[in-house]
């Protein structure tokens, strides 16, 4: 599969006035210095982005991943003028964030898994407060979105609990109320159900399903759990090593790098090897449990139904494809090609 400027994108030919973000052979070079002796020290440059390029219609909702170091926090960064490009051209609702920092603030919102933009040691409502002020929103939609947000979030109980008290899934529901308060026209998220549970996890998906669904906000998504893109977005970006991948739909990323699931069967007993299906196939066998490897871009729902109506069925989970894996397999196409 080619890479680069070869990656061949059925988004690329949107006209450029539906460009919302847009990138032009971005590029972002850092310095760095390592030390080789008692008084040497090495310099070097490390190119966290590499003349990427790509466009983000108003609306839409993308997912952008990619393994650690593969330049995707870089990216958010400069979207959201805290870096400054090295190179290229970028613009998001017509601004270059770097040059008009405060000014794209106001139609931005941005939540990092790893990091709170809330205050520590104040309760909630606090932090929400002082956001009021900073970003100057009229008493009237400020005290709306915030009871929509409040509701949508479950944050009700915990307004008054100071920011350190909560816990992961709480302070992260926090953080995304936080970013929506002045009504951002795109909201930038890196990681936002890293550390959640099951449940906290489906809470943040839905409701970040409706905020794009009845407000139309623009949504970047970063994120290494796949289940996140598969349910959220209709498109992928995926970026390794500064470079643009793949661009295109979820599907066409498994198909490309020859992705599998792996189905978990428990059984009531201890059976020879399922008679699964091609191209399902069995991969493990320990016990009564088994595992059956299938293509990611299939769905699960034919297997399962022929497995419980043929075997003494206990319990089963599939685990979604590993995205450095995925990224492994398309790096090998390409060497081999």
């Amino acid at each position: 599969m080619a890479g680069g400027a070869e990656v061949v994108s059925e988004y690329r030919e949107l006209a450029v006035d539906s460009a919302f973000i847009e990138l032009d052979r971005v590029e972002k070079v850092f310095d760095v210095r390592k030390k080789t002796g008692f008084l040497k020290r090495e310099r070097r440059e490390v190119r966290a982005v590499d003349s990427i390029s790509f466009t983000v219609p108003r609306g839409e909702m993308v997912g952008y991943i990619g393994p650690n170091g593969a330049g995707k926090s870089t990216t958010i960064k400069m979207l959201t003028g805290i870096l400054t490009p090295s190179g290229g051209r970028l613009r998001v609702a017509g601004i270059d964030p770097s040059r008009e920092r405060s000014r794209l603030a106001h139609r931005i919102g941005v939540v990092f898994g790893q990091r709170t933009t809330l205050w520590w040691d104040l309760p909630l409502i606090d932090s929400y407060r002082l956001m009021h002020r900073m970003y100057r929103i009229p008493d009237g939609r400020y005290r709306e979105n915030l009871d929509r947000l409040v509701e949508l979030l479950e944050l009700g109980e915990l307004l008054d609990v100071p920011v350190r008290q909560l816990s992961l899934g709480q302070r992260m529901r926090g953080d995304i109320a936080a970013a929506l308060l002045h009504d951002p026209e795109v909201l930038y998220l890196d990681e936002p159900t890293i550390g959640l549970d099951v449940v906290s996890k489906a809470k943040v998906r839905e409701f970040l399903r409706e905020l794009n669904t009845d407000n139309g906000t623009t949504v970047l998504l970063t994120t290494h759990d796949l289940q996140d893109i598969e349910q959220l977005c209709s498109r992928v970006m995926v970026i390794d090593h500064g470079r643009m991948m793949y661009d295109g739909a979820l599907t066409g990323l498994h198909e490309a790098g020859e992705s599998e699931r792996i189905l978990v069967v428990d059984l009531e007993r201890e059976l020879p090897p399922i008679e699964a299906p091609p191209p399902a196939r069995v991969v493990k066998v320990d016990g009564p449990r088994q595992w059956l490897a299938f293509p990611a871009a299939a769905s699960a729902a034919p297997l399962v139904a022929r497995i419980a109506a043929e075997y003494p069925l206990v319990d089963l989970s599939v685990r979604e494809p590993d995205i450095e894996a995925v990224i492994a397999k398309m790096y090998a196409e390409r060497a081999t090609a």
